[in-house]
């Protein structure tokens, strides 16, 4: 059983795999250019899923299981794996933490208005007439509410705030107050005061807010974006921005990434533009790797139930 990674995976937990699968051969390699000479000895693949195509799935011809030490794989080839009847399994709800601490941070910076202190900070100013704004009692929708979602309106609570929720079909979360189904998009972010979507890349998300969706918002609203970029177009944004419909806009994803220089967003005072690092932690590869050796025993085993298992028809 030959078992192959595309990236590089830290020490301790290299020993720890050994540890509890002596009989699997594990192959490291740091990148996929190192790794494609091992493809077609290899019975599973362990990836982050951007460094794939067609003719790397037709040269795995062992292939049997792609774990995707991510929760974003637009950019998978589905068709040929599926056509292989590739197993495949992610990393969906590793990124909880770091991201419900990322947004709960942004709304903070907002609410403290901490970019402006730090400026002033920088011009030596004492200026106390920055306007401040508390979290407390104030309403975030949360667009895309699963688990990131649900950690998310945690923290949120922590703050006294009222949680909304928009997934596909309305259905309850943990932590959320009220849960609508996405085609009640336009209801659930009426009068709220955060934003947040969480929504992964498909065809029926791209551009799903769209000028209408902003202008029932309110004009302070603040729209943060820690999902996919294109969820929403970058021209209508600015110009939500510009003529006052949006307060503030958070962006953690982008279109294109990295962001081009000479993007409007990079010079816009009403916008933070962050790398694409809401999800980043040092915890990251433990707990992706947790959902790895669960499904390595059921792989092993013959049974059992794997752990974000994906659907090809569907990419998630």
């Amino acid at each position: 059983m030959n078992v192959l990674t595309s990236f590089r995976v830290k020490r301790e937990l290299k020993e720890r795999l050994l540890n509890h699968f002596p009989s699997v051969h594990f192959i490291y390699r740091e990148n996929m250019d190192n790794a494609k000479a091992e493809l077609h000895d290899a019975d599973i693949l362990i990836t982050y899923g951007e460094d794939l195509d067609k003719s790397l799935i037709a040269s795995a011809k062992r292939l049997k299981w792609i774990m995707v030490l991510s929760a974003g794989m637009e950019q998978m080839p589905f068709d040929a794996i599926e056509k292989r009847g590739i197993l495949v399994t992610n990393a969906k709800g590793i990124h909880a933490i770091p991201m419900a601490e990322y947004t709960l941070a942004m709304m903070l910076q907002v609410a403290r208005q901490t970019k402006t202190l730090i400026q002033l900070e920088q011009e030596e100013k004492w200026l106390r007439s920055v306007k401040m704004m508390e979290l407390a009692s104030k309403t975030v929708a949360i667009i895309g509410a699963g688990a990131i979602g649900s950690e998310i309106g945690r923290l949120a609570k922590a703050f006294r705030m009222k949680t909304i929720g928009v997934n596909t079909d309305g259905r309850a979360v943990e932590h959320i107050d009220h849960a609508y189904p996405v085609w009640q998009l336009e209801e659930a972010v009426k009068g709220v005061d955060f934003v947040v979507s969480v929504l992964p890349s498909t065809k029926k998300t791209k551009n799903l807010f769209t000028e209408d969706c902003f202008k029932v918002m309110k004009n302070d609203v603040v729209f943060i974006n820690i999902g996919r970029g294109d969820v929403v177009d970058e021209q209508l944004l600015i110009r939500m921005l510009k003529e006052g419909e949006v307060r503030h806009a958070v962006l953690d994803v982008h279109v294109q990434e990295p962001l081009p220089k000479g993007h409007p967003y990079w010079e816009m005072e009403q916008v933070t533009v962050t790398p694409h690092l809401s999800g980043i932690s040092d915890m990251y590869q433990p707990r992706g790797f947790e959902i790895f050796e669960h499904n390595l025993e059921v792989f092993l085993q013959g049974f059992g139930e794997y752990r974000n298992k994906v659907d090809l028809s569907k990419g998630y």
